[in-house]
């Protein structure tokens, strides 16, 4: 598979930032880093959640996302949640016609040059293993708001960490992923 060797992509749906940023959150302090995991969502949901003074952005000492907040960002006790991946340099990408991806996929996009290409998102996802009609789903979600989350779980017991915590904070549209089984 694409992006992260032969371990599966599980991908949902997060309908708001709170429970996007709890279960990233919880994947972070798990030890999965942004080689793990996909954050994706339109540029209108990034601007509505996420376009903070940087001077408010708390982000976790020492994380990668961290170094490209800038010297004025406050370093707390808190992990930044995805705001950290969106505001790391080089951490998230913004593509007209698809939004703001972070992740393994950012730099796949970016150098397809996927900009303005139709269907370009779907293409990505499919290359990282969703099926096509899976991908559409996506598409369609992140085109209302949704913010799409995937992460490459390392074995059985992480992809079932993963689901457990897709489900925890009401993730729609949960795909698992071929080979989950591990």
């Amino acid at each position: 598979m694409a992006y992260s060797d032969d371990r599966p992509l599980v991908t949902g749906t997060f309908r708001d930032s709170k429970s996007a940023d709890q279960a990233y959150d919880h994947f972070r302090q798990r030890g999965y880093t942004d080689d793990d995991i996909h954050v994706i969502m339109s540029e209108d949901t990034k601007e509505r959640y996420y376009d903070r003074n940087p001077d408010e952005v708390k982000i976790e000492q020492g994380s990668k996302a961290m170094e490209g907040a800038g010297a004025g960002a406050a370093i707390g006790g808190t992990t930044g949640g995805i705001i950290g991946a969106i505001a790391g340099v080089g951490g998230a990408v913004i593509l007209p016609g698809i939004g703001a991806v972070a992740g393994p996929l950012a730099g796949a996009l970016a150098g397809a040059g996927a900009g303005g290409a139709a269907g370009s998102l779907v293409g990505a996802l499919v290359g990282a293993g969703i099926p096509e009609d899976q991908a559409k789903v996506y598409e369609n979600d992140v085109n209302e708001g949704g913010i799409v989350l995937g992460v490459h779980p390392r074995d059985k017991d992480d992809y079932n960490y993963v689901t457990e915590r897709y489900n925890e904070y009401g993730a729609n549209n949960v795909y698992g992923g071929r080979n989950a089984a591990g």
